[in-house]
This record gives C-alpha cells, sequence and structure tokens, in this order.
C-alpha cells in the first residue's frame, strides 16, 4: 500500500541533522559521502550508509534526477521512502500515477513496482532505504563521480 504525507520540515531537518552527523562521523569509511551517477544521469549522493551508522538499519541519500528523466518500471529489495526537496516528481506505484510537489513524501514497498518519472526541471529528493543494503544494489551498475 502506498502512503503519501505532508511532513513538516522540522522532522526533515531531523533527519538532516542526524544524516549530517553520520556523514561526518565516518566519511572516511563505507560510501558515505561518496556520489553515484546512473546510465540515465540520476545521482545518487550517500549521506549515511552501514558504514557511517554502524549498523545495518538504514540507508539515507539525496538523489537528483536530471530533467524529463524516466527510471522505467523496477521494484527494490527494502522499503523505499521519498521526500521531495525540490522540482516535481511522479511516482507510478503499482501503475497508479502519484504526484508529487517538494513537501510531499511517499513510502514504497518492496513489493510495490515504481517508476520515478520527473518533468523539466527535474527533481531533487532525500530517500531512505530500510533496512539499509539497498546502495550497494542500486549503484552496481552506476559510476563513482
Amino acid at each position: 500500500m502506498l502512503t503519501i504525507k505532508r511532513v513538516s520540515v522540522m522532522c526533515v531537518a531531523i533527519v538532516v541533522v542526524v544524516a549530517a552527523y553520520a556523514t561526518g562521523r565516518a566519511a572516511a569509511q563505507g560510501t558515505s559521502g561518496k556520489t553515484f551517477v546512473s546510465p540515465g544521469g540520476t545521482q545518487l549522493k550517500v549521506l549515511v550508509d552501514g558504514a557511517s551508522l554502524g549498523g545495518n538499519e538504514v540507508e539515507i541519500g539525496e538523489l537528483t534526477f536530471a530533467p524529463n528523466s524516466d527510471s522505467g518500471d523496477h521494484q527494490h529489495g527494502v522499503t523505499e521512502t521519498f521526500y521531495l526537496l525540490e522540482g516535481d516528481l511522479e511516482q507510478v506505484v503499482n501503475g497508479k500515477p502519484v504526484k508529487l510537489t517538494p513537501g510531499m513524501a511517499v513510502s514504497i514497498r518492496s513489493t510495490d513496482h515504481v517508476q520515478h518519472k520527473t518533468g523539466p526541471k527535474g527533481a531533487r529528493a532525500l530517500v531512505i532505504w530500510a533496512p539499509g543494503g539497498e546502495i550497494a544494489r542500486v549503484t552496481a551498475r552506476w559510476k563513482a563521480k
């Protein structure tokens, strides 16, 4: 089931502060602080990974989608939560389109099929994968920047 909510700025601020703390604590370990680029031009900046967190409970990244991008239909092995920071992002979840605008969040279960689509301005979002381990799978075909 798809969950969409307006999330307060305070909640996002807490996530960003935790991510910044964890990134600063162990930036030299794991993938934290690194940026990866997909074949389609989407960029993932890793904010929190297992090494920086000291466990595999969650991973956090900042995704920057290129203008007019389309990820294609895919699934993740974990729950994926997006908080849209800027731009417009359409999530097609199990064939149902859901348009996100800044300040909106959506959680997608591991059993859902999802497609991420942007308009002419692209989009930037925080992505949270729980449990962790998804960064390695997602970036296996991406290039380190």
